[in-house]
């Protein structure tokens, strides 16, 4: 009976404070044993080094190991692969999955006069090789880590040093950095080297209320809601939700939520009005650790060492010794944790076919879908870990795979979800692959790497919504057309078309983004300003081709294939007839939305028409759809 009365009493003595004094209550972290059954969970068993499946019939589909999981079961289910995509689709695809740039008509042609054996294969290795390869797949990460060069809430102050974190992980993606050193850079790297600090900026980039009143509240919700973060990027486990009690579904006490959260415990300082943007180590007055009951931030219970999560050691039991945030980062990608190599392996595979093997990519316990191909991805896991966690070469492995090159025509009536990946599944652009192709196909991405984050001019009424001077629009025009990754990410205001087209807006760690279809994003990709000038530039540059050729040079450079006859008729009535209306508008010259720069301004109708074809263009779903 003791036993029982005990915890319930400590659970329900209120801390008060005193002159300032907090009274610490006395509280056992008492918690539930891992049982057998609780490490019985495909997240949570060692990796399976599966064998191979042998060859099936239709063997000559198969490119890679890859290939053979997948038509293994396709063929237990009566499918097979669809037809591989042309060699147009293939280099639009791959460059946009790669790069997140439309080809270069260049690069298409390059790609299809290149009839040598390893053709595609010499395609996919300039690809990654390129500097917008990192810029690219950046984004993805980001939006893990909850990027942000502001801290949010009311006031959402400027983190003037927040943009250099953007700038390491992109140099981190191009130079490969393997992944077991990309994962201790960011929870240790401050321990490792006097310049890995900037990499712990992973831990802190969420929202900060520097002014709050309590600078210990304030400290509480840092330290939680990255520990948080961490379970979810690195586990893909909900281990937040055990902050204020032992997790509902998953084997994590609070105590495990709290022992993994003091190993950041020492690392993180506030002083108000101050941002944090980095982990540093103290040496002196160091803090204790606590469970903090009910999650309250002025509620420490029982005193806690840092320590991995239960279920996912080998043993049943924690060893007791104190650890530091390098050990951390060192157990994570260890032999010893099974589910890391998982997880980001099921990251690449999402970010190659718009959802992962397991479709919960953030979460991997008992409320995650198993995955659909197991055995697959514990391969692929194991192979990332034998080839020294290079994620380029796991991309590799995966677009050269037939699965990867399939078309995305719906041949299998028996796969209509494509759950066993009978064919390539049609994407969208994200918002900002969306501006880069605009800028690319009109002639005006600047390339430019790295830096602070580019303010480009805002409508007024959305500046409106901001406090004075918090969208300072930069003043060197030419910054203005950079790639969309280095555009200033405020947190109370996204960039319009990033906002329109489902960017997280950076408050939490977001695994995969939402996928709407909503009439402002055809409002804004038709009417905004951005659009019209984009479209006049695109006009421009037609202006340099003669007048008969210039409807189908439009098509080749905006969808990256050659125009169809019907097609050509279409578009050609269209400018004859846009020009006719145009004309009997009797509109001045300077009330026309003109190419710029204009080839003949003694025919003015017809070059707004010109400008009208533009825009209709890259309004089109080819445009911001690849097969």
């Amino acid at each position: 009976m003791q036993n029982f009365i005990r915890p319930v009493i400590a659970s329900i003595v209120l801390l008060y404070a005193v002159g300032g004094c907090v009274e610490t209550v006395a509280e056992d972290a008492a918690e539930p044993a891992i049982t057998v059954d609780d490490r019985d969970h495909w997240s949570f068993h060692p990796l399976s080094f599966s064998s191979v499946p042998p060859l099936p019939k239709q063997s000559g589909q198969c490119e890679t190991v890859i290939d053979r999981f997948i038509a293994f079961r396709q063929v237990s289910k009566g499918l097979e692969f669809s037809p591989l995509a042309s060699r147009r689709q293939l280099i639009r695809r791959l460059t946009f999955d790669l790069t997140g740039l439309p080809p270069t008509e260049s690069a298409i042609q390059n790609y299809l006069s290149d009839k040598q054996i390893g053709g595609y294969e010499r395609l996919v290795e300039r690809l990654l090789s390129s500097p917008a390869y990192g810029e690219h797949q950046s984004q993805f990460w980001l939006d893990l880590a909850r990027f942000a060069e502001t801290d949010g809430y009311e006031h959402d102050k400027i983190r003037p040093e927040a943009w250099r974190y953007r700038d390491w992980v992109i140099r981190a993606m191009n130079d490969d950095m393997p992944y077991d050193q990309f994962v201790r850079a960011q929870i240790a790297g401050d321990l490792e080297s006097d310049s890995g600090q900037i990499a712990t900026s992973f831990c802190l980039s969420g929202p900060d209320m520097p002014d709050i009143n309590s600078q210990e509240e304030r400290r509480h919700i840092l330290l939680n809601e990255m520990t948080s973060t961490v379970g979810a990027v690195f586990l893909g486990l909900q281990v937040g939700c055990a902050q204020c009690h032992d997790h509902k579904y998953d084997p994590f006490s609070q105590a495990d939520f709290y022992r993994l959260r003091s190993f950041f415990n020492s690392s993180v300082s506030v002083v108000k009005n101050k941002s944090v943007s980095t982990l540093s180590e103290r040496t002196k007055d160091v803090p204790k650790s606590f469970l903090m009951i009910r999650g309250s931030w002025s509620r420490p219970g029982a005193e806690v060492s840092p320590a991995f999560p239960r279920v996912l050691l080998r043993s049943a039991t924690t060893p007791k010794t104190n650890r530091s945030r390098l050990d951390l980062a060192n157990w994570i990608t260890s032999d010893d944790n099974p589910i890391a190599a998982r997880v980001i392996v099921n990251r690449v595979w999402q970010q190659h076919f718009g959802r992962g093997l397991s479709d919960m990519p953030s979460d991997f316990g008992l409320i995650g879908n198993e995955p659909t191909h197991i055995d697959l991805l514990d391969w692929l896991a194991a192979e990332l870990i034998r080839g020294n966690w290079s994620i380029k070469s796991l991309r590799r492995l995966i677009v050269t795979s037939t699965t990867y090159r399939q078309n995305s025509v719906a041949s299998n009536e028996g796969d209509k979800s494509n759950r066993w990946y009978t064919r390539y599944p049609r994407r969208r652009l994200t918002g900002e692959q969306i501006r880069d192709a605009m800028l690319t196909i009109s002639g005006q991405l600047n390339s430019k790497k790295f830096g602070p984050g580019v303010r480009p001019p805002l409508p007024p009424e959305l500046t409106k919504t901001l406090l004075n001077n918090q969208w300072k629009v930069t003043a060197d025009k030419s910054e203005h057309v950079r790639r969309s990754v280095y555009i200033f990410a405020r947190r109370n205001l996204r960039y319009p078309i990033f906002d329109a087209f489902d960017r997280p807006d950076a408050n939490s760690s977001c695994s995969a983004r939402s996928k709407s279809t909503t009439a402002p994003q055809s409002l804004l990709l038709f009417n905004s300003t951005f659009s019209l000038s984009t479209a006049r530039r695109f006009a421009g540059r037609l202006n340099d081709s003669p007048r008969a050729d210039r409807v189908a040079k439009a098509v080749e450079l905006a969808w990256g294939r050659p125009v169809g006859e019907d097609e050509l008729a279409v578009l050609q009535k269209f400018l004859t007839d846009q020009t006719g209306l145009i004309k009997a508008e009797q509109r001045p010259i300077e009330n026309l939305a003109m190419p710029v720069p204009a080839d003949d301004r003694s025919q003015p109708a017809e070059q707004a028409a010109l400008v009208d074809l533009c825009l209709a263009l890259m309004n089109a779903n080819e445009f911001i759809y690849y097969d």
